[in-house]
């Protein structure tokens, strides 16, 4: 099997698009055409990574985290992101990173610590927005029942997580007059026709429009083909930053403190101060989360679970909601797993591995 079978597969569930414009997620070092020797998962690329897959016989790395998130204007080794794209060259291994694309998804990175913590009734806390788009195509009536399912198979008509093949259509005529040189499907030339047509309309993801055209073109019948691609300020519910659910069971303060420790497996929890409360519902982020904290109180969260605030954000909590800081390699430690699970459900009989090495940077002294 090739590299880039794998990498289409995750792309599929994660595209590409869906990251963020600061982000460097995709294949950052390798042929996508080389056959996969084995896999290795990892939070972090790092050189003692890399040196794990050269151990275990691994040619691709796939970690949530990219190694380069800035260009490089030289590659001499000078530091550690240089010499790990030096040692994966050198070796014929292939790096590839699945990062804000799978934090953005359900199922992704905030759903799993939402799995972790036992939430219910789970949705994604921030909606994004200028992801989807709507395409209408006018139809001869002949080929109606065709092209509507070549969009709908190309994966165009779906609405949220439990509606799909979803269009509207409308009845009307067309009418064209082929031009000298011109070959219609229907009408000859100089003459003005009048075809009784369907207005068809879909919604689609940005992602997919390259694909939902080629499957237009192949399907419909006219020489040139009448569309309409438009974009919306509909919020894709199933794409979105962070998480928000509900505990089975409210708990005291202190309770869900103790709760958040034994399941994300923490050390220390930095967090505001506690409001005398019962704890009901909790809005997560992986990684650096801050940028949620007001959808976090929007939503009704008692908690807001997640990492890397600063001292001065701390007060931004305005004992409205509890913050509480993880740390940022323990908020995403279990990415790996996830990894792990979407990979092996696909390709069973491959052998993929998750690293041994902790690639946390910070260490804490008690």
């Amino acid at each position: 099997m090739k590299i880039k079978e794998v990498i289409q597969y995750l792309e599929q569930l994660a595209p590409l698009d869906l990251q963020e414009s600061y982000d460097n997620s995709g294949l950052i070092v390798g042929d996508a055409n080389r056959e996969i020797s084995s896999i290795l998962i990892s939070l972090d690329c790092t050189e003692a990574v890399v040196q794990e897959a050269i151990n275990k016989g691994c040619n691709l790395i796939i970690s949530h985290h990219p190694i380069v998130f800035k260009g490089l204007k030289k590659i001499n080794g000078k530091n550690y992101v240089e010499r790990t794209v030096i040692k994966a060259i050198e070796n014929k291994i292939a790096l590839y990173a699945i990062h804000t694309n799978l934090d953005n998804i359900v199922g992704g990175v905030n759903s799993k610590i939402a799995d972790r913590l036992g939430l219910v009734n789970q949705a994604i806390l921030a909606s994004k927005s200028n992801v989807l788009r709507k395409m209408v195509v006018f139809v001869p009536r002949s080929h109606v029942e065709e092209v509507r399912q070549a969009l709908f198979d190309a994966g165009a008509g779906q609405i949220g997580k439990h509606y799909d093949q979803c269009s509207f259509n409308t009845a009307g005529y067309g009418s064209f007059r082929p031009l000298e040189g011109a070959q219609p499907t229907i009408g000859e030339t100089g003459i003005q026709e009048r075809v009784e047509e369907t207005r068809i309309e879909v919604i689609y993801r940005r992602s997919i429009e390259r694909k939902l055209l080629l499957a237009l073109y192949e399907v419909h019948p006219y020489e040139e083909v009448a569309y309409d691609l438009f974009d919306l300020q509909n919020t894709a519910t199933e794409i979105g930053a962070g998480m928000i659910g509900n505990l089975v069971e409210p708990m005291d303060e202190k309770e869900f403190l103790a709760y958040l420790k034994e399941k994300l497996n923490l050390n220390v929890i930095r967090h505001t101060a506690l409001l005398d409360k019962k704890v009901s519902r909790i809005a997560v982020c992986g990684g650096a989360g801050g940028f949620l904290l007001d959808a976090a109180k929007r939503s009704g969260a008692d908690f807001f679970v997640t990492a890397d605030y600063k001292y001065h954000e701390f007060f931004d909590a305005e004992r409205e909601i509890v913050i509480a800081d993880t740390g940022h390699f323990e908020s995403e430690q279990f990415t790996q797993e996830l990894l792990y699970d979407i990979i092996t459900k696909k390709f069973p009989n491959f052998a993929t591995l998750t690293t041994e090495i902790d690639t946390n940077p910070i260490k804490y002294y008690s």
